[in-house]
């Protein structure tokens, strides 16, 4: 009895191991193990020789306001590049002195797109808004009316035309995604044929096999004397492109659905357009939301693709910016910033998805 009472006492009296605070942490997560020990040296090991440089480049020998020619003869990264050539980034060739209607028409967008973002304001004002806001977006950027000068389409670029392409053909593409993947599953054998052979098409060429088409092929089948926009054609071809996909991950939640469902629905007499409208759609569509929202985050960064076909959106502008001598050779700097740009809109796009999954979860 006295040797088990003496070895409970040698126990109560070992030394507690570390399992709170900074130290604890670390040994839990980054050394709890001579694979993760390892990884954790290296990765340590990299992180102190790239993120001091890196440092040094961005910040301490970096130029912010100044010419090319001083930024040439500096170390450092030359940010002087963004506020210089802000405006041409940003704008295009819109003519400068009316460059406040495309920032206006931006504003206006994420102002619909930030209140469109809660699901208690999806009612009839929100559609009568946003039909409101795309013509006033619309008047923005065209003009001819209400005393606005005109300006022509081919002097569109920058963020807007991005923003264009993204916003809209998603937009678009994504109801016609829908209708595809229904017609799919649908019994009826010339539908399903027809969306089969489409969307097995479109998938099977790369995005810029169809702007190359729409830019080039596709006018030479328009009768003599008819032309179409180019903007409009790329933003099509985008919208068919997109729409594709997003059926094939439609179609995945709709496979997802037990057989029981449509019993379910069948038996309380709802007919087909009910069953999908009701009780079908809203649970596959909330089931698919993580890869339908990955599908369109990359389909809005392919969006810069439209590059290729000499439409000037915010790539291509920062592309033709780097053109001039002044400021050759900070390429670098310049994609940051709009790598950064991309990523904020696509980390809104994100957070939205796991908003609504959240909301959707009940």
């Amino acid at each position: 009895m006295e040797k088990t009472v003496n070895n409970i006492k040698a126990e109560e009296v070992k030394p507690p191991v570390i399992s709170v605070g900074v130290i604890g942490w670390m040994k839990s997560n980054l050394f709890n193990g001579y694979f993760n020990s390892i990884l954790t040296i290296v990765t340590l090991y990299f992180l102190w020789k790239i993120v001091p440089s890196f440092i040094q480049w961005a910040f301490i020998d970096s130029l912010w306001i100044s010419t090319g020619a001083e930024c040439h003869q500096a170390g450092g990264a030359c940010w002087s590049i963004i506020p210089a050539n802000i405006r041409f980034i940003i704008f295009g060739f819109f003519p400068y002195e009316l460059q406040w209607r495309p920032l206006v028409a931006m504003i206006l967008l994420a102002g619909l797109l930030y209140y469109s973002q809660n699901r208690n304001h999806w009612k009839k004002p929100l559609a009568y808004a946003w039909i409101i806001g795309l013509f006033i977006m619309g008047l923005l950027m065209k003009g001819g009316l209400f005393g606005l000068t005109t300006v022509a389409s081919d002097q569109w670029g920058g963020l807007p035309l991005t923003l264009l392409f993204s916003v809209f053909g998603l937009t678009a593409a994504y109801p016609l995604g829908v209708l595809f993947a229904l017609g799919r599953q649908s019994k009826m054998p010339a539908i399903k044929t027809i969306c089969i052979v489409y969307i097995e098409l479109i998938r099977g060429v790369p995005l810029i096999t169809l702007l190359f088409m729409s830019s080039v092929v596709f006018p030479l089948f328009l009768p003599e004397g008819i032309t179409i926009n180019m903007i409009i054609r790329a933003q099509v071809a985008i919208i068919l492109f997109t729409a594709a996909y997003i059926a094939e991950v439609v179609r995945g939640g709709l496979q997802g659905m037990s057989k029981g469902q449509y019993e379910a629905a069948e038996s309380i007499g709802l007919n087909y357009y009910q069953t999908m409208r009701l009780v079908i759609l809203p649970q596959a569509l909330k089931i698919v939301i993580p890869p339908t929202v990955s599908q369109l985050i990359s389909a809005f960064k392919d969006t810069s693709l439209v590059v290729i076909i000499g439409l000037y959106d915010l790539l291509k502008t920062t592309q033709s910016r780097l053109s001039d001598p002044e400021w050759m050779g900070f390429s670098s700097e310049a994609y940051i910033f709009i790598g950064l740009i991309y990523f904020m809109c696509c980390l809104f796009m994100s957070n939205y998805s796991r908003k609504l999954e959240r909301e959707l979860s009940t």
